[in-house]
């Protein structure tokens, strides 16, 4: 059985893409039997699975949870709170930052005053490394480095 004369490879198709989060118009990569399979979006060139495309969201919060192909309930993201450079530092003393230096140890949530990047909050450690969170950017330095013997 083939497809209908309209869905072939490199045919449009609309389709739900994943990465706009819309419904658009997708060039159709591959079809297996007559199921097309795999698209890409004429809007974002990102190929993907063949989903459908979705219904509209309604936006008043007495609309009923989205359900994913098994049944399921889908999965909403939490929305990403952003916080500002200064607001890291809210409640900590500046004053008792520690100076930057290979061979000082570092734990989350230190201050840190580096000689080129200046103030930086330590994000996370490693067993060498540590990223640190500067004004401009965060960066990863290394720290517990032993003195040469």
């Amino acid at each position: 059985m083939s497809p209908p004369a309209a869905i072939r490879v490199g045919g449009e198709i609309d389709a739900f893409c994943t990465r706009c989060d819309l419904n658009l118009a997708h060039s159709i990569i591959a079809i297996l039997g007559a199921k097309v399979v795999k698209v890409k979006c004429n809007t974002c060139d990102s190929e993907h699975v063949y989903r459908g495309t979705q219904p509209l969201m309604k936006t008043t919060s007495t609309s009923a949870p989205r359900k994913s192909a098994t049944g399921g309930a889908v999965r909403t993201r939490a929305p990403s709170v952003k916080m500002s450079w200064e607001d890291q530092f809210a409640g900590k003393d500046l004053s008792r930052a520690k100076k930057y230096s290979p061979r000082e140890t570092f734990v989350v949530d230190d201050v840190v005053d580096h000689p080129t990047f200046g103030l930086g909050l330590v994000m996370s450690v490693r067993v060498d490394k540590v990223d640190i969170s500067f004004k401009q950017e965060t960066k990863t330095l290394v720290h517990g480095k032993a003195p040469a013997p």
